[in-house]
């Protein structure tokens, strides 16, 4: 069974702006002006830097500065677009990003894994492409499902297991190589610390995607037993 996630350590207003696509003079105006609009107060202070609770001031910003995450929608703008957790569990109609935590902790290989994850500070930022929303949501199993629609995941390739013990393998090979039944299911994976010799990778694929060798794959799968 998996375990509730961990807190979330509280964060600067560099990492805050970072995260909900402000500037650190809008985090410290809006700050100042806590009075009035009710901004949540620091939780710590580092030095002279004051530190927040992420998902306080998320929800906080979800309700009163919504007008880029109203205005977003999967049937436009550029399908190769990052939106962040907010966003996208706005774009699904959900009250807030918990219930995308929620599907990649408690339901791995469900929603699909980040397109993207980027390291700030004390925290990761995971953000998916418009396309891999869109996507998800025409073929989900449940309510709103499509007419006729079946969710059967790409079969994965078949990768030997034998061969260049250095050649650079993408995600759907590592997949095949480890035992996945799909990407999806190996990337939540990957995206929950559940295969950390492959948490760096080793280069990228002629796509430009993350690729990890030969070597390090069956490494990982010796390690998992």
């Amino acid at each position: 069974m998996a375990g509730k996630p961990k807190k979330q350590d509280p964060v600067d207003s560099k990492e805050l702006g970072a995260e909900l696509g402000l500037s650190v003079g809008r985090i410290n105006s809006l700050y100042a002006e806590r009075e009035k609009n009710d901004f949540p107060e620091h939780v710590h202070q580092r030095g002279r830097a004051r530190l927040w609770d992420l998902a306080e001031v998320r929800d906080w910003y979800e309700a009163r500065e919504p007008s880029r995450l109203q205005q977003l929608s999967l049937a436009s703008g550029d399908p190769d677009e990052l939106l962040n957790a907010a966003q996208v569990a706005k774009l699904l109609g959900y009250k807030n990003r918990s219930q995308i935590t929620t599907y990649l902790i408690e339901h791995p290989g469900y929603f699909p894994a980040p397109d993207e994850v980027e390291e700030l500070g004390t925290y990761k930022r995971q953000k998916w492409r418009r396309r891999t929303i869109a996507d998800w949501r025409a073929t989900r199993p449940g309510k709103g499902k499509r007419a006729g629609a079946t969710r059967q995941a790409p079969a994965l390739p078949d990768v030997p297991a034998h061969g260049d013990p250095d050649e650079l393998l993408a995600g759907t090979q590592a997949a095949a190589l480890l035992g996945f039944k799909s990407l999806n299911s190996f990337s939540s994976s990957l995206s929950q610390g559940n295969l950390p010799l492959l948490e760096e990778a080793d280069g990228l694929s002629d796509r430009g995607k993350r690729a990890w060798t030969r070597r390090r794959i069956l490494e990982q799968k010796a390690q998992r037993g």
